[in-house]
This record gives structure tokens, C-alpha cells and sequence, in this order.
């Protein structure tokens, strides 16, 4: 129980949840930037082709360890002041990215970029607690659109900035967004203080048993691993092949980036579904929307407007399927119950991001070796091998954020 903030007492006001919203987006688009810099950062620190995945695949393996060992700390410590922290370590490393000259030490500020960006995800499960649970699907729904429309609009961003001035502007301009946001966030936000039941160290010792005696955690993870492991294999690969064979510039690249924040509806809605008991049919559709996104990336035909037509439309259906069967995910992540929503929630976003880091690096890798047909293969296959695993789920016939799931995480959780 929190001494300041019960979960569910009263309905999140609006500008609390816009607010939650627009910092979500913030923060985490930090994560995206490099994706379409890769070509002009790998030029500029001496990086190679095959290389220069590692600019991206490093922020989400920083990513992955806030997510692993800081997002806990949301269940034993004040939210407020942990956000205002983490805040801090992500604007001075936004900082050193802005003026590193050398692959090391723009690779280490991309570490601590993707560490203290982590804040986004202790943000998501505060805004639940502070929404009545009959709306906690459109609560993340919503949260979850300005966390989405972040990590789109950061591709496009980042290139018109890019080709405005020149891309250490994209990380100067993101740590004073950030220095302003920690003092927003810090002065409005209500306090929520967890009564610590357990130890840092029991903390992290219960991630493993949570994650083994947790099957709708590990399905739904492993589901959205597949996706944004394919989600980042495209985002980090398209540029390089859009300026290869289409010859377009930042300002190209940025435009057509630009087309992928349509996919970015389908999260309120899938919250809105999910809330109606949809979740399993959208989280196999989504599936198959992103294998036939890559099918459809893998037979564009030639170089011309046509075909960049079609990978546009591409775009946007992968953008759809992962912004969409993540809404789902987290809904059914945050429905076990409450005592243990931070690390579940990290738990979550911890194995997804490892596939998406594993993406981003393959991506770099196959582009170099195979070219687009070869990275467009290996988007189709992904997806369908994590269809062949949804058609073995089966019904348990327990509702999710039923009495019977928040007793299960709560005498699972009296182990420790």
C-alpha cells in the first residue's frame, strides 16, 4: 500500500495524464535518435557499416539495465525523486553525446543515455496507479500514445535537425528539454511512496521467480521481444538502404520517417479493445500484420516512387502491429496486481528490449552481408516463429486483473 497515492482512488485528472504523456514521448524518443544519424555519427567517430549498429544496440542494452535493476526501485522508492535522479544521469549524458568526438566515448554516452531514459517506464505503472482500475486500458492506452508518438516522431526529428544544423544539435537540444522536464516533473507530480516490504537485494532476487511462476509475463515478453527485434531491425537498416539506393538525404530520410508516426493509433485503440476482452485475437493479428509488412518490404520492386510508396505503407503496418501489441502486453503485465507492478513492468520491458537491442545490432550485420532482401527475410521469419508459439497459448479461463491474478502475485510474492 502507498502512504501518499492508493492505487485506483480516484479517476487521473487530465492534465496529470497529458502530462505523463508528453514525458513518456520525451524521454524515451532519446532512445531513437541514433537510428537516423547512424550514417552521419558513424562517420564522424570512425565507426564502420558493419559497426555502426552498436550506436543504437548499446542505448538499449543501457536501456535493458535501468530496466532490470532501476525500475524496481519504483516499488521501494519515493517515484518522484527516483524520476528527478535518473533525469539527471540521462541529461549529462545527453551532453557528452553532443560534443564526443571518438566512437568510446559517444558508445559509453549512449549507455547512460538508454540508462537514465529508463525513467519513461517507471512513469507508465505511476500513471496506472493513480487511475481507477476499471480505465487502467485507456490510462496506458493514452500514456502509452505520447510514449509511441516519442519514439516515431524522434527518427524524423532528429534528421530535420540533422540537416538544419548538424547532429550533435539532436542531443544539445534533448538535454535542455530534459534539465526542463526533471523540474516539471518534479514540482507537479503527486508524491507516491511505497511501503518497502523488501530489500533491494530481495528486490532483484524475486525478478527470477517472478519471471518463472509468471507465464502471461513471459508469453507477453516474448511476444513483443519478436516484435521490436524486427521493429528495430527495419528502423536501423532503412535509412542506410534509403540513402544507398533511393539517394535521399537527412531531410528524405526524415519525411519518410515521418510517415511511420501513423502507426502510433492503433495504441489508444488496442487499450480500448483490450479493455473489452479482445486481447488475444489483436495480439495474433499484430503478428501477422508485421510479417506482411516485411513481406511486403521484401517484394518493392526496384527504386522508384512506387516503391517508396510501398515501404511506406510498410512502415506504417509494422508501426501499427508493435505500437498496437505492446498496449496489450502492458495492459495484461499491469493487471496481475499491484505490489509488484514496477518489476513486472521491468521485467516486461527488460526481454522485449533485449530483442529489440538483438535487432538493431542483426540489422547492422545483415544489411552489411545480404543487403535489404536479406534483412527483410529475416523480418518475415522472426514474426511468424513468434505466431507459431501464440497458437500454444492456452485459455486459462482466469480473467486478467481478476481477484484470483492479484492473489496469485501476492502469495507469490509472501516468499520473500
Amino acid at each position: 500500500m502507498d502512504t501518499k497515492q492508493n492505487a485506483g482512488s480516484k479517476p487521473i485528472s487530465g492534465w496529470i495524464l497529458f502530462l505523463l504523456a508528453a514525458a513518456c514521448g520525451l524521454i524515451v524518443a532519446n532512445l531513437y535518435y541514433s537510428q537516423t544519424l547512424v550514417g552521419p555519427i558513424s562517420a564522424a567517430t570512425g565507426l564502420t557499416s558493419a559497426a555502426s549498429g552498436f550506436i543504437v544496440t548499446l542505448t538499449q542494452i543501457g536501456y535493458v539495465l535501468g530496466l532490470l535493476f532501476i525500475v524496481p526501485l519504483s516499488d521501494i522508492v519515493e517515484n518522484r525523486r527516483l524520476v528527478a535522479i535518473f533525469l539527471i544521469v540521462a541529461f549529462c549524458a545527453l551532453a557528452t553525446a553532443s560534443f564526443a568526438a571518438s566512437a568510446p566515448l559517444f558508445l559509453a554516452a549512449s549507455l547512460f543515455i538508454g540508462l537514465g531514459s529508463v525513467v519513461a517506464q517507471i512513469l507508465v505503472p505511476y500513471a496506472t496507479y493513480l487511475a481507477s482500475g476499471p480505465h487502467q486500458g485507456r490510462v496506458v492506452g493514452n500514456v502509452m500514445s505520447g510514449l509511441l508518438l516519442g519514439i516515431m516522431f524522434a527518427r524524423p526529428v532528429a534528421s530535420f535537425i540533422a540537416g538544419l544544423w548538424k547532429w550533435q544539435a539532436v542531443f544539445a537540444l534533448s538535454a535542455a528539454a530534459i534539465a526542463l522536464l526533471t523540474i516539471l516533473l518534479y514540482r507537479v507530480l503527486p508524491e507516491r511512496k511505497p511501503e518497502p516490504a523488501l530489500s533491494y537485494g530481495k528486490l532483484i532476487v524475486s525478478l527470477g521467480s517472478l519471471l518463472k511462476q509468471t507465464p502471461i509475463l513471459r508469453r507477453r515478453a516474448a511476444y513483443q521481444a519478436c516484435l521490436f527485434g524486427v521493429f528495430s531491425l527495419f528502423w536501423t537498416v532503412i535509412p542506410l538502404y534509403l540513402a544507398d539506393d533511393f539517394g535521399l538525404t537527412q531531410q528524405g530520410i526524415a519525411w519518410f520517417a515521418l510517415a511511420g508516426v501513423g502507426g502510433a493509433v492503433a495504441a489508444p485503440i488496442a487499450g480500448r479493445l483490450a479493455d473489452k476482452g479482445w486481447t488475444r485475437f489483436l495480439t495474433g493479428l499484430a503478428l501477422i500484420v508485421a510479417a506482411l509488412s516485411f513481406v511486403l518490404a521484401y517484394l518493392v520492386p526496384g527504386h522508384s516512387t512506387a516503391s517508396l510508396v510501398l515501404l511506406v505503407l510498410a512502415a506504417i503496418l509494422l508501426d501499427m502491429a508493435v505500437s498496437g501489441n505492446l498496449v496489450l502486453g502492458q495492459r495484461a503485465v499491469y493487471s496481475l496486481g499491484n505490489e509488484a507492478k514496477g518489476r513486472l513492468n521491468g521485467l516486461f520491458m527488460a526481454i522485449f528490449f533485449i530483442g529489440g537491442a538483438a535487432g538493431s545490432s542483426l540489422g547492422g550485420w545483415s544489411y552489411a552481408h545480404g543487403g535489404w532482401n536479406f534483412t527483410s527475410l529475416i523480418g518475415i521469419i522472426v514474426p511468424v516463429l513468434a505466431l507459431v508459439y501464440f497458437f500454444t497459448e492456452k485459455r486459462t479461463g482466469i480473467k486478467m486483473g481478476s481477484r484470483k491474478h492479484e492473489h496469485f502475485i501476492s502469495k507469490l510474492l509472501n516468499k520473500f
